[in-house]
């Protein structure tokens, strides 16, 4: 299988806004409050709000593609731009999605491998992510690619406060990704 990744601007709008929302209710839906949940996706995932982060400098969503179909993508913030931290020496992976018909086929692990390899690009010294407390799988893949837990925050799905783990992996001694 071919893997490869395009930057996305602002002409991939309608895709990007399209596979955000797939991707985190076949992820979610099942395991949240049916009305919260409604609302968080209405809010989190409109063409204004992706369109806005499209602009941001400090912010980059990047599209993989298998055997030239689209399945799946990741976003990247910066700066003032993430979430947590806001340091210049970090870089946030606030989102990495696999549409369920490609999952299983390691491109979760292209994904963060290429994330890791901007990360470097870019100089940062650790990237980042936020994952809810449920998400064993997720965390277990994390850990399994060397992510530690280093604390905890709040995320609200509508009116529903959860706890993501808060886990790190530091850039400065990978050797294995090309730049």
């Amino acid at each position: 299988m071919q893997i490869h990744f395009i930057k996305c601007s602002g002409i991939y709008l309608e895709q990007l806004v399209q596979i955000s929302r797939r991707t985190f209710i076949d992820a979610f839906e099942k395991d949240n409050n049916p009305d919260d949940f409604s609302s968080y996706v209405k809010q989190a995932f409109t063409k204004d709000k992706i369109g806005a982060d499209l602009d941001n400098a400090n912010v980059t969503f990047y599209f993989v593609y298998a055997d030239d179909r689209l399945a799946g993508y990741f976003k990247l913030n910066e700066n003032d731009s993430q979430t947590e931290i806001k340091k210049k020496e970090t870089i946030e992976l606030e989102r990495i999605y696999v549409l369920k018909e490609f999952q299983g086929k390691k491109l979760g692990t292209a994904m963060l491998q290429e994330a890791k390899r901007i990360g470097l690009k870019r100089g940062k010294t650790f990237l980042w992510l936020g994952v809810w407390e449920e998400n064993v799988g997720a965390i277990r893949f994390y850990q399994k690619h060397g992510f530690k837990k280093f604390g905890t925050h709040p995320y609200y799905v509508g009116k529903d406060k959860q706890t993501d783990w808060l886990m790190r992996l530091d850039l400065c001694n990978l050797e294995e990704i090309k730049i």
